[in-house]
Parts: C-alpha cells; structure tokens; sequence
C-alpha cells in the first residue's frame, strides 16, 4: 500500500448555539479584531446574529452573496472588505456565502471562519468557484480554506425540509466523487463512506422532523465527513457536470447536484467498483445509484434535470462544455458518453449502469 494523505489545518466546533459562543473565541484564538461578516440577501437574520456577538469586532455586514459568485459580486465584496479595514472574514449561510467568503480569502489572503447553515460541507474544501461571462471556472488554493468552522445546529433548524434533502444529498456527492479520485487515500475513504452513512441516514429523520436537533447536528457532522473527503481528493465527471450547468445554464446548485448524482454514479461504476461497494455498505444496498435515485424521490427531491429548467436543446451543449477540459475521472469521458449521462438526467428515469 502506498498514499500521500496531507491533513488540512482547521478547527471545527460543533455544538447547539456555537454560532453566538464561540465565533468570537475563533477569530480570538486567529487574532482578528476588525471582521467582515458575508451572507446572502436572505440569510441575513443568522449573519446579524453572529455579528452582534462579535460586538465591537465586527466592521460590517455584507449581505450581496449569490448563487455561483458572480465575477461582479465578489469584485464588490472584496471592495467592501478593504474599505472597512478587514483583518479578517466570517461566512454565515449556504455554499454562496461561503463561496463568496472564499473569493475574497483568495483576493486578498484575509482569514475566513466558516458558519454553514446548509449540509454541502463546501466549508471543508480549499475548492473556490467564479462565474463570468456564462462560465463557473474553479481552482484549489489553500489561502481559501476556513481557518475555523463553526457548526451550529440551531441554524438550520429554518432550513425548508426540500433545501435540507438536496444540501445533503450534496454533500453525498462530493464523498461519493472523493471514493473513486485518483489521489484518495485509506482515510479520506473512511471519512467518505461514513460521511455518505451519516448522511443518508438522517436526512428521513429531518423529513419527517424538521424540529430534530439531534438529526440536524447529526447531518453536520455528514457534511463535515464529506466535504473533508472532497477537500483532500480531486473532483471528476459529477462535479464538472453540475458546474457547466450551474454556471452556464444558472441551474439552482444543490438540486443540480441531487439531480446529477446517480447518472455519474451510474456511468463510472464499471471502472470504480470498489467505491461503488463502499457507496453500497453505507447505503445498504448493492445498487448505490438506484438508492439515490430513490432516497431523492422518497423525500420530494427533484429527479429531473427539466424539472429544473434545463431545455431539451441545452444538452448538447452542456456535453460539450464538461468535456472542453481534461479532468481525472475514473472511466474515460466522451461527448457522447456525457450526452447519455445528461440525457437520461434530463429524463429522470431509474439510472442503470452502462458497460
């Protein structure tokens, strides 16, 4: 056996209302004291809240974050932290704010702590994305990495119980993509196996309970799992495909992914079989694919990419964009073979696994 497996150096404290107690400790232990918080438009109640226990530690309020980080928005938001004389960044919300929290941690090396509100784990990953002119590119920087993540289940206890089932079925993906990337490690597929175990298994629980703490702590701690396992690996045909469609086609990001996600599990199980296994045993199935596709319907998820949006005619393109670059991937990517994959996505019928 041999790997090379580089831990990533970051705190995470999860525990009911660290959202009001401890972000101050965390910019404290970073040495912070002038910190700019970013949210989006409509998760300013969670970011107000985080600023006023910063006190008199926070310089500002910043509420423009959208969905894929414009170029326009984070130019903005890096303009609104150098004008407040930032040491430093808070990121309360979903993967925009944290997103937009990582575009100017890249811009301008300030220190982000990450608050998630939603279950993608894109805390947990050194991966930024920006969106100009119709096209999401993304990068791996270490500068964009949370420093120290706060995890609170209280917040997302005003969570929709639809955004909860497709967060979390997010943050399946990036496991289920770390298992078969050709840098995974023996640790980072323990952590994405029992990430997708967690996960999978408590997101019935906050359907049928949305009030369950525990459950949602419990989705926390899949999301941590799984992002960390994405964070340490290489992304491949899953990721890139839902990044065309979200950038070019404006594709909401975490249905896209729900939507996606047993397609690409379907299309490269012949050349992964044995993250296929792993997806199974945290599954309990031996179709990990179908059970997805299951899970997501069970719990109200969409199954199709036209219930989206996506038109029929934007397939070809789409195909033609995810395979404009190289990327690793466990089976071979064609522009036929991801026209298939998006066809059938677009179509939502049962995944079957191709030869």
């Amino acid at each position: 056996m041999e790997f090379i497996h580089e831990t990533q150096p970051m705190r995470v404290v999860l525990r009911s209302g660290a959202s009001v107690t401890a972000v101050a400790g965390e910019a404290e232990l970073l040495g912070l004291r002038r910190l700019l918080v970013v949210c989006g438009p409509r998760g300013t109640e969670p970011a107000r809240a985080v600023a006023d226990s910063l006190g008199d530690t926070c310089v500002g309020l910043h509420a423009e974050a959208r969905m894929h980080v414009p170029v326009e928005v984070a130019d903005r938001a890096v303009e609104a932290a150098r004008a407040a004389g930032a040491d430093g960044c808070v990121a309360v919300g979903g993967g925009s704010a944290i997103g937009l929290g990582k575009a100017i941690a890249l811009r301008t090396g300030l220190p982000l702590i990450a608050v998630p509100t939603t279950y993608s784990g894109s805390e947990m990953t050194p991966v930024w994305g920006l969106t100009e002119h119709g096209v999401k590119r993304t990068g791996r920087d270490p500068s964009v990495l949370p420093r120290s993540v706060v995890y609170d289940p209280d917040l997302t206890l005003s969570l929709p119980v639809a955004l909860s089932v497709t967060s979390g079925i997010n943050g399946v993906a990036h496991a289920a993509e770390a298992l078969y990337a050709p840098d995974g490690t023996p640790l980072v597929s323990l952590m994405a196996e029992e990430g997708v175990r967690a996960m999978a298994g408590v997101l019935p629980t906050l359907a049928d309970d949305p009030e369950d703490l525990d459950a949602r702590g419990r989705a926390l701690y899949g999301a941590w799992l799984c992002g960390a396992a994405l964070g340490a690996t290489t992304m491949g045909l899953h990721h890139k495909l839902c990044h065309v469609l979200g950038g070019t086609f404006g594709l909401p990001h975490a249905e896209t992914h729900t939507v996606v996600l047993p397609y690409a599990l379907a299309f490269n199980a012949p050349a992964a079989p044995e993250a296929i296994e792993a997806l199974g045993r945290a599954l309990d199935t031996d179709d990990a694919p179908y059970a997805l596709w299951e899970l997501s319907g069970r719990l109200g998820a969409p199954r199709s990419l036209a219930e989206l949006g996506l038109k029929e005619g934007d397939l070809a393109l789409a195909a033609a964009q995810t395979t404009g670059q190289a990327y690793a991937n466990p089976r071979d990517v064609t522009v036929e073979g991801v026209l298939g994959v998006l066809k059938s996505a677009y179509e939502g019928d049962r995944p079957s696994r191709t030869p």
